[in-house]
């Protein structure tokens, strides 16, 4: 892979005692389009060092003073990564390997060939960004499977965060569980990334999306002609995954017939690719993941008990999101947060209104779901906040929740409704001559609800037994103060 490299940004040092030499050197580098300086001796030249930064330096060995090492390891200790290219007309053998073993890109010969010097910097600063390249990635990797990556506040997610901590440094193998969209790669991710594998590769499988009858090359890889279509060899994601950690997705509709040999790889860490007899070594750490009952598979006979309990070394049990509602505020808040500044749009957020009709939605998609409908959001809307009538109508259409909820709100919308007691707790008023005015009970009931669930909209319209939007518009006709209910 080649990388271009913007040379008017690579300053180089150019280190000679010759006059002749230093100049004509410069002078070549120069019409490349480098952005070069000069140094008459190896004493000048760790001196500018010192002072400023050179990504490239070429250096003649043999100088009074300072010689070309010194300048070396000058060069090395300001930046590890700088590409130093050593000029003599006196090369030995050891000098060269002394040379290298301190760090130098090159060692070229004197008289000095143009083309020669030019293509040895172009592959040495092709390989120098393509190094800060893959720093910058890791890195950046590393950052967004930190823990505080994993988003919520819950004690469901305090306790997914002590475990993930307590396998970080030790090879067990892990089972993640939990509905489709909680995030299970992601809790996967942050095991590797922050544990003792991290530098090594982490390779995903999702063994649901690859056909049955090909399954077993895509994890052990296969030889030249094992089977119609093998036109070469083929490595698979074990051996992709060799000192790092292979995350294997839906681990449930691995065939039955092939978990007899993944369990043996498990347990031997070898394994043969698909028509080959060589024994391959891996060193893979293995993490699982299913959205299945794993016992319930092995006492239907269709998961094996010895792979499950392989796997079921550590457990980790994923909360659907509807079980921590808790933390959809701050899920919400970091969802915009990225969009908005994806879409280029930091000012949008979300009224405290429309956060509250996402706790009565029952988030079937769970997290995934609750990130694409923000990314939507602030795609589709126009204004700077988002309020309630700016969610999809399914939102107040489908508003099923968890169990433990549910009875909450029955029994909240039982008591207020229960009868002559309640209606004494209603504020005040005189019935006019002629009957009961209902627009007063209406609004006097609303504003109740309203009390009774501390301002909160969609709580009021459960205990009243009407849509969101219904008591948005009997809230807007009775001209009620929302903000009052919450003292």
């Amino acid at each position: 892979m080649t990388v271009k490299v913007n040379k008017a940004a690579v300053k180089v040092l150019v280190v000679e005692d010759e006059t002749s030499q230093r100049e004509v050197i410069g002078d070549i580098l120069t019409d490349q389009g480098y952005n070069v300086e000069l140094a008459s001796s190896g004493d000048e030249a760790v001196t500018k060092i010192g002072i400023d930064h050179y990504q490239v330096v070429v250096t003649d060995l043999k100088m009074p003073g300072a010689d070309g090492l010194d300048v070396l390891r000058a060069a090395r200790s300001a930046d590890e990564n700088a590409v130093v290219v050593l000029l003599t007309a006196y090369g030995t053998v050891d000098t060269a390997v002394q040379a290298m073993k301190e760090g130098a890109t090159d060692y070229l010969d004197k008289p000095l060939r143009k083309d020669e010097l030019l293509i040895v910097l172009e592959k040495a600063l092709n390989n120098r960004s393509l190094a800060q390249e893959n720093i910058a990635l890791h890195r950046e990797l590393e950052s967004r499977y930190r823990f505080d990556k994993i988003i919520g506040a819950s004690p469901a997610m305090n306790e997914i965060y002590r475990l993930i901590g307590k396998v970080l440094n030790n090879d067990s193998t892990v089972l993640v569980n939990g509905e489709s969209g909680t995030g299970k790669e992601l809790v996967a991710r942050a095991i590797h990334y922050n544990g003792a594998r991290r530098k090594g590769p982490f390779v995903a499988v999702n063994c649901a999306a690859i056909p049955e009858n090909l399954i077993e090359s895509e994890l052990f890889g296969h030889e030249k002609g094992a089977f119609s279509g093998a036109t070469s060899r083929r490595l698979g994601k074990f051996e992709a995954a060799d000192s790092g950690t292979l995350f294997l997705d839906e681990i449930s509709t691995l065939h039955y017939d092939l978990q007899a040999k993944f369990l043996r790889v498990l347990q031997e860490k070898e394994f043969q690719r698909v028509g080959g007899d060589k024994l391959i070594a891996v060193n893979v750490r293995i993490i699982t993941a299913t959205n299945q009952n794993l016992r319930a598979l092995v006492s239907e006979g269709r998961f094996r008990a010895d792979l499950f309990h392989r796997l079921n070394v550590v457990n980790i049990d994923l909360p659907p999101l509807r079980k921590r509602k808790e933390d959809l505020p701050l899920l919400a808040k970091a969802f915009l947060r990225k969009y908005g500044a994806k879409y280029e749009r930091p000012e949008v957020n979300m009224s405290v209104e429309a956060v509250e009709a996402l706790f009565d939605y029952a988030w079937p998609g769970n997290v995934r779901e609750l990130e694409n409908l923000v990314e939507q959001l602030v795609v589709l809307c126009d204004k700077p906040r988002i309020e309630p009538q700016d969610l999809p109508s399914y939102i107040f259409e489908d508003t099923a929740v968890g169990d433990e909820e549910e009875i909450s709100a029955r029994t909240l919308k039982a008591e207020f409704l229960s009868g002559e007691e309640d209606f004494k707790k209603l504020p005040e008023f005189k019935l006019p001559t002629s009957g009961i005015d209902l627009a007063r009970v209406e609004k006097a009931l609303i504003e109740e609800a309203l009390r009774r669930s501390g301002g909160r909209l969609i709580g009021a319209s459960k205990f009243l037994g009407i849509s969101y939007k219904t008591l948005q518009y009997r809230i807007k006709k009775y001209g009620i103060n929302v903000a009052s209910t919450r003292l």
